[in-house]
């Protein structure tokens, strides 16, 4: 028997309720861990000179120390989705944060290069895990309603943590040497796994999947070829074209050869990424549009500070904090942006958003070698306003609508995604300004504002094809769970008033409630493996 859906009492996860409260540190306790393991990912950055020096290695051998990071996430997060649906959500959590804490305790007493990049491989292998179990959980415990202001703070992660990276390194380069960027690291390392430990408990049910080792052989070349011969067509100068194309084209092949074996064994329930994620509209149109969003991101984060230092003169330090406004930007517009989209949903948002990005890029194409200092701040917080009203937005409408037993999947493809589009568009940046350099660049490895303005051109002709893109894009309704292993995602909503989404959301919550069977031992408002919501232990 159900009880009447307008009632809070029958909501597993009201505001009201203690399992709310429970949901919710759960989920603060990994934004956490996610912002300790995001903002160690862009510290290396600004410490290579440095490692130069103290470990006598040559540029390109230290530059490993970022690419090898890059790798394994390339590598580990297409895994991820499998792993979340294999193994319970405290132990994925424990595995990551454990992982990261031994490899930045490796790195912290590193007697050389390759003892330092093997501590960076372990740490990769932790952060790659972190960010696909937030998603998962946010959106196995988060009512419908709700899920856009909780992926708004998940936003502050995802851009700030970045954005401070280079700062706090920065900073701690300036009084210690490159040792302390790890030793400072630890405690909050520590802390985290300490209290995920201690508060952590498992969401939803696990089902035996058997891993494809065939996957995983297909994936580790397909995802990690594609991303190192971006990364080499990336490189300043174009001195890797060929390793690059040829690392490139491995990548493709494999690539395509693992989704072949992913659509075959999905017919079985058996893929290691289930590719069904993409048979919902929404998820498909966020996931596009993300990628370019993406590009454009990277692509300016790194294209920025070098057109800031080799064409404008400033000093490495004023490049770095010339970017920090715009993550700052995007971190607290990101709340305010999932409030929107909770009351009015994605197209008030997504469209303006579209406009405001491809704008923004049109401008940077006026750069020259006089811009002042200020107007590149504010074109690039132009770029940045633009980048959050789209992130949040598409993510959370895309996520909600696919099914509980799919969202794992498509947490890990999310994930993916932003790492293959970040090195596309940082390989795309460079390579463009490097080939439109003209003769003030033709000897050197410095980009030119001749480059840069044809950089800035490429991406923001791309970014005009988030406009038609986001123009398709709908509320999607809470996906319901149909016979089956997976069920079907969620049909698009167009219309509806902000109380009949509230009331939708909380009608679905009170059913999938009621079908919940005695004796769960996971957390109130996780969906079972018969796609029931669990009202807690």
């Amino acid at each position: 028997m159900t009880s009447s859906p307008s009632s809070p009492a029958t909501t597993p996860s009201t505001v009201e309720s203690p399992e709310h409260a429970r949901n919710m540190l759960v989920i603060r306790l990994l934004l956490v861990s996610a912002f300790v393991v995001i903002l160690n990912e862009t510290l290396m950055g600004v410490a290579i000179p440095e490692l130069i020096d103290d470990l006598g290695i040559t540029a390109s051998a230290a530059q490993w120390l970022t690419t090898a990071f890059m790798l394994t996430l390339a590598v580990v997060i297409p895994i991820t989705g499998f792993l979340m649906v294999r193994f319970p959500t405290r132990r994925m959590f424990l595995a990551a944060m454990t992982l990261f804490t031994i490899g930045t305790a490796i790195a912290t007493v590193a007697p050389g290069f390759e003892v330092l990049l093997i501590a960076r491989i372990v740490q990769a292998s932790g952060t790659a895990i972190m960010m696909p179990l937030l998603f998962t959980t946010v959106f196995a415990l988060v009512p419908a309603h709700m899920r856009g202001r909780v992926v708004g703070n998940i936003s502050i992660v995802i851009s700030v943590a970045p954005a401070l990276g280079p700062t706090v390194s920065g900073i701690i380069l300036s009084v210690a040497d490159w040792r302390w960027l790890f030793i400072t690291m630890m405690p909050f390392a520590i802390g985290a796994l300490a209290l995920g430990a201690a508060r952590i408990v498992n969401v939803g049910e696990q089902r035996p999947v058997r891993l494809d080792l065939l996957s995983v052989a297909l994936s580790i070349p397909g995802f990690g070829g594609f991303v190192y011969g971006l990364s080499l067509l990336g490189e300043r100068g174009g001195a890797q074209l060929v390793p690059g194309l040829i690392a490139l084209g491995i990548g493709v092949v494999a690539i395509g050869l693992f989704a072949w074996r992913q659509v075959v064994l999905q017919r079985t329930d058996g893929a290691l990424l289930d590719l069904r994620t993409f048979a919902s509209r929404e998820f498909a149109l966020a996931i596009a549009t993300v990628t370019i969003a993406s590009m454009a991101l990277f692509g300016a984060i790194i294209l920025i500070p070098l057109y800031v230092q080799d064409v404008l003169g400033a000093e490495a330090v004023v490049s770095g904090l010339l970017i920090l406004p715009g993550g700052l930007l995007m971190a607290f517009a990101a709340p305010i942006i999932g409030r929107r989209y909770d009351r009015v949903g994605p197209r008030s948002l997504v469209i303006p958003g579209a406009f405001v990005l491809s704008g923004s890029l049109w401008g940077m194409t006026l750069f020259t070698a006089t811009t002042p200092l200020w107007l590149v701040t504010v074109a690039n917080l132009g770029t940045s306003l633009g980048l959050a009203l789209l992130f949040t937005p598409l993510i959370t409408n895309g996520m909600s609508s696919l099914t509980p037993q799919l969202s794992s999947y498509g947490s890990a493809i999310v994930g993916t995604i932003q790492q293959v589009a970040g090195a596309a568009g940082i390989a795309l940046f460079i390579s463009v300004s490097s080939a439109f350099a003209g003769p003030g660049g033709a000897t050197t490895d410095s980009v030119t504002a001749e480059g840069v303005r044809a950089a800035f051109a490429v991406g923001a002709i791309i970014a005009l094809v988030t406009i038609p893109l986001v123009l398709m894009v709908r509320r999607a309704t809470p996906a319901v769970p149909g016979p089956g292993a997976h069920g079907a995602p969620g049909a698009p909503e167009s219309t509806g008033a902000d109380d009949a989404h509230r009331a939708d959301a909380a009608k679905a919550d009170a059913d999938h409630s009621a079908e919940n069977s005695p004796g769960s031992t996971t957390l109130a408002g996780a969906p079972t493996k018969n796609g029931a919501t669990s009202s807690g232990s």
